[in-house]
């Protein structure tokens, strides 16, 4: 067993993903296409074995593409496994939960997880806005608890920001960066600020976007239009906000606009109205273009 003290960061071979949805699969595919053995568990296992299929769909596509061989596919099916309770995750060496951005649920998570888990494991979550400190503060192992937010899609993006929390040691920290490295991705580390570094940016840019839309300004397809066209963006802000998700979107400025009492995080009122009204983006067919049909159309 590694110990904390040797400053030797742990060498983790088996990683549980708690969250089989869009990041949790694209998390749990990148650690098996890099040998890690992949625990997957959600709320049920219909989910499990849905996310696993999602997995295989996209592991064919990039076989396709000639990013990577049938050989590797093959290797990496075969490092995932099922988890159909936490208790699967107890001789694991890294649990990263990938739930939906809600606070509440991550700490009910937390609260069933930790007492099963082994005392060496470190517990990661891939939040991309919620305090770090206070997760870890709910969990048996602040020390051992560590943000590691992945951009998404999980398999095509480069980036992973690293958070430490308050209490995070320089063992889980030094772990987390050697992690991430043998995935061949590249790290960013962040301090423990709302929404860190990626969203403390991107996200203003997509609600003022929506602010734009709200006020008239321009349509949706002119507004990604002008942001695609003209400031060389690869997709426009509103596409991106429903590829995201308008629910996620909607979550990190509400954390935004909670944890700076800063009014210029205020989320646009149309972004709630689209989500109260289930809008949420691709996910649900519907957000800011409708995708119901061959082809997206703009729903203003």
């Amino acid at each position: 067993m590694n110990n904390p003290s040797t400053n030797s960061p742990l060498e983790i071979k088996t990683v549980g993903v708690i969250g089989a949805g869009q990041m949790g699969s694209g998390i749990s595919q990148v650690c098996a296409l890099a040998g890690f053995d992949v625990f997957i568990n959600d709320v049920s296992a219909d989910r499990i074995d849905a996310g696993r299929a999602g997995i295989m769909r996209n592991l064919s596509k990039q076989i396709e593409k000639g990013y990577i061989t049938e050989t590797s596919s093959a290797a990496a099916a075969a490092h995932l496994k099922p988890a159909i309770d936490y208790r699967a995750f107890s001789d694991c060496d890294l649990v990263i939960e990938a739930a939906t951005e809600n606070e509440a649920i991550k700490r009910e998570i937390f609260a069933s997880l930790c007492p099963l888990l082994s005392p060496r494991t470190l517990l990661a979550t891939n939040t991309s806005s919620i305090s770090i400190t206070r997760l870890a503060a709910s969990t048996d192992r602040p020390e051992r608890f560590i943000g590691i937010h992945f951009m998404n899609p999980v398999p095509l993006m480069r980036l992973v920001e690293i958070i430490r929390g308050i209490a995070t040691d320089e063992f889980t920290y030094q772990s987390a960066n050697t992690f991430i490295a043998r995935l061949g991705k590249t790290v960013t580390t962040s301090e423990d600020f709302p929404a860190f570094i990626v969203n403390r940016i991107l996200l203003p840019m997509i609600n003022e976007a929506i602010y734009t839309l709200y006020e008239g300004i321009g349509s949706v397809q002119s507004i990604d239009d002008a942001m695609r066209l003209g400031a060389n963006h690869p997709m426009g802000p509103l596409q991106l906000a429903d590829f995201i998700g308008l629910d996620t979107c909607l979550s990190i400025m509400q954390v935004l606009y909670d944890g700076l009492s800063d009014s210029k995080y205020r989320p646009c009122p149309l972004l709630v109205k689209y989500v109260e009204a289930g809008w949420l983006g691709r996910k649900t067919k519907r957000g800011f273009y409708d995708y119901r049909g061959e082809t997206p159309l703009p729903t203003r």
